[in-house]
């Protein structure tokens, strides 16, 4: 006798197939019948739990820049040097990339903005306040440069980090823990106003 599978088993079967195709082709390339092929649910399962595609986008962009904030942001030691708290956020963000290739791929892989709701825009401008913040105290401290924003200097950072790892990715290198080191160290030197 088969054994009946619960909702919520049924909602993270649509939520781990969508985040399996969608980290394949981007959101755009995919239609629901592939998710729920994958899932193995009727299509109309779907629409059970989830009002649209884009409700499923939602839910699921959440669910995993939820996990990224986790990572980036619990447990920071604030009162470590300027320079150790860059290399633990870098670490960090490398662990999330490396640990949950699919989730990473998913946040980074296209631009959300065209269906993001207001509450994925919220929990996203969440998640990068503590490092803006972070970036901010650095350069009221001298120890950042002033002459470029915080903004600047965090799209600067973060745009090097996601091509780093979409060049590994397309296979055009494959990275070693130096070349992560090399490339950590060269985006700190990048806005550092000294080398204190």
């Amino acid at each position: 006798m088969q054994q009946a599978v619960s909702s919520q088993d049924k909602r993270a079967a649509i939520l781990d197939a969508a985040l399996a195709v969608f980290s394949e082709r981007g959101v755009d390339g995919v239609a629901v019948p592939e998710i729920s092929a994958r899932a193995r649910v009727a299509t109309g399962t779907i629409y059970r739990y989830f009002s649209s595609k884009e409700a499923l986008v939602n839910e699921l962009y959440r669910e995993q820049k939820a996990a990224l904030g986790r990572r980036l942001n619990e447990g920071v030691n604030h009162k470590a040097e300027p320079r150790e708290l860059f290399a633990d956020w870098w670490a960090r963000m490398v662990a999330f990339a490396r640990e949950n290739p699919r989730a990473y791929r998913f946040l980074e892989l296209q631009d959300h903005r065209p269906y993001l709701d207001e509450a994925s825009l919220r929990l996203e401008r969440s998640v990068l306040a503590p490092m803006s913040a972070r970036v901010r105290r650095l350069q009221a401290q001298g120890v950042f440069r002033s002459d470029v924003r915080h903004e600047v200097m965090m799209a600067m950072t973060w745009g090097a980090f996601v091509n780093l790892f979409k060049a590994e990715r397309d296979g055009f290198v494959k990275l070693t823990a130096r070349d992560i080191a090399a490339a950590r160290d060269s985006c700190w030197r990048m806005f550092v106003a000294s080398d204190g």
